[in-house]
Order: C-alpha cells, then structure tokens, then sequence
C-alpha cells in the first residue's frame, strides 16, 4: 500500500526534528493471533524518505531507527540505514544513532556509540520500552558506568539525546526528570512525547519551564501530545517568558500522522514569528546546520 497524502504542502520551511526510517517486520502484538503492521508503511531508505519530504515540503528532518517490536537487535541494525541516509553533502537529512538504556546491550551499545560524530550524526536516540530506566537512581553500578561512557560520548560529539517519555514504566517523564536533573547541565536533553500523555504532560510542562529558568539543557517536541497539551504549553511560555527556543517541530513518523502533528502548531493562536521558531528557526539553532 502506497502511503496516503493529502496532496497539501506546508506553507512555511519546517524542519522535523524526530521522525523514523528503516524497515520493519509486523508483529504480534498484545497477543494478536496473526503479525500486523499498525504504521502501514515505512520509509526503507534516503530515496524513499526524500520523496516524502518533497511531497510534504518538508525542508529538513532527522531520522533514526523505526523501532517497536520487542528486540532490541532491530533497531540497532538499521543504524546503518541511518548513516547512509545523513551521509549526503546536501544536509536534508540528519541522523540519530539509535542505543538502549539496558546494560544487557552493552557491546551493541558500544558499537553504536563508535557512530556518533559520523558525517550527519546529530542525535543518541533511547527508549525504555525494550528496558531500562531514566532514573539514575535505580541504576546499579554497571549500568551508571555504561551510561556514563554514553553520556561522555554524547558531551564530546556536541549530539543531543533524544529520550523516549510516557506515562508509566521505565519511560515514564519523572524518570527522565531525574535524568535532566542529574544532566541536563552536561549534556543537551530532548524530551520527545514532551511527557507522553495526560499525565505525562501535567508532570512535566511546569518541570520544563523550571528546567529552562534553572539553565538546564532541556528541549522538547509535542508529538503524540494529547489535545490540551500545546495549549497549556504555550499558555505556560508566555505566562514565564521562557522556553519559546526550546519547542520545536516533530511527526514522528510513521509512528503518528505528519498533518495533525503539524496542525497543533499551525493551529495555535500564536504568532508567525513564533511559528517559524517552532518549525524551523530552533532546530536550525541547535543543530547547527
């Protein structure tokens, strides 16, 4: 099935900070008797990401490893597709290098630690739901070591973590606080999902401002954000006159929908000039492109 557009193009330059690349086998998920594909498609490759972007008008994206079945060994094994699509003297595309938080990965995580700084490498991407946790509190000794080493990694390349949040489990948004609190003044963190739902967003909005006050490193994106989050969010940014350079754009393909995650931007009573912000001027900034 060929991936469905709405033929619309976007009105001003938008640079998509997360979104994801690579191809994936269906699964059977929550007990399905039979494998299934819930995203329908995925851009296997630079060409096949491109095309998309140029449909879209999209000027700029950073892209790292589709992931969602329960093996860790797959998104570390399009890593590859990741560098071959940021490699590009053209910069369209960027690239996040894709690791797990879990010390059961640690020669894979080592491995992929030897890509940062490559040719278009920007990002280190986690997610906690293949294991692991945000709270350096619960991690034992091996574990800080090998985060540690990652950390120092991620400070010495100038790369920004993207990590994962939600609402529960070792993912949940209080974990990743105490992350940023532990090193958010050593390293760059990007807090993708900006919470992760209801109560995910609740916790974390007020947390990020304070955050941004406080001279932390700490950015974030609304991907996946349920209905009131960009309203408080912003009501909250005017409200402390801070954290306006710290939003920025994201799809997160094909894991949600490029036009509604656009539309929670375009659709805000805010201004043009902060709406270049939000889709282009931050991550220009910070990316450094």
């Amino acid at each position: 099935m060929e991936r469905m557009l709405s033929g619309e193009k976007v009105r001003r330059k938008v640079f998509d900070v997360h979104n994801h690349i690579g191809f994936m086998e269906g699964f059977k998920y929550y007990g399905l008797p039979e494998p299934v594909n819930p995203t329908v498609y995925c851009d296997n490759d630079r060409a096949a990401k491109i095309k998309i972007m140029d449909q879209l008008g999209v000027d700029r994206a950073i892209v790292m490893s589709n992931y969602g079945i329960p093996d860790p060994s797959q998104p570390f094994g399009l890593n590859a597709v990741v560098l071959d699509a940021c490699a590009h003297p053209d910069k369209r595309i960027l690239g996040g290098v894709w690791f797990s938080p879990s010390v059961k990965m640690q020669e894979a995580n080592e491995a992929a630690m030897k890509l940062a700084g490559e040719p278009g490498i920007k990002v280190l991407k986690a997610t906690c739901l293949l294991g692991g946790t945000w709270n350096p509190e619960e991690w034992d000794e091996d574990t800080k070591k090998m985060w540690e080493g990652i950390i120092d990694v991620c400070a010495s390349h100038d790369h920004v973590f993207h990590l994962h949040t939600s609402p529960g489990g070792g993912s949940d948004v209080s974990n990743c606080i105490k992350f940023v609190k532990a090193y958010g003044k050593r390293v760059k963190v990007h807090v993708v999902h900006c919470g992760g739902g209801v109560s995910g967003h609740i916790k974390f909005i007020p947390e990020f401002i304070k955050f941004v006050k406080e001279g932390y490193k700490v950015y974030t994106d609304t991907s996946w954000a349920v209905g009131f989050c960009n309203r408080y969010l912003f009501d909250e940014i005017e409200k402390n006159g801070v954290g306006d350079d710290r939003v920025m754009f994201s799809s997160d393909e094909p894991w949600s929908d490029f036009w509604s995650e656009y539309y929670k931007f375009e659709g805000l009573g805010i201004s043009e000039e902060l709406k270049n912000k939000l889709f282009w001027e931050n991550a220009e900034k910070l990316y450094g492109v």
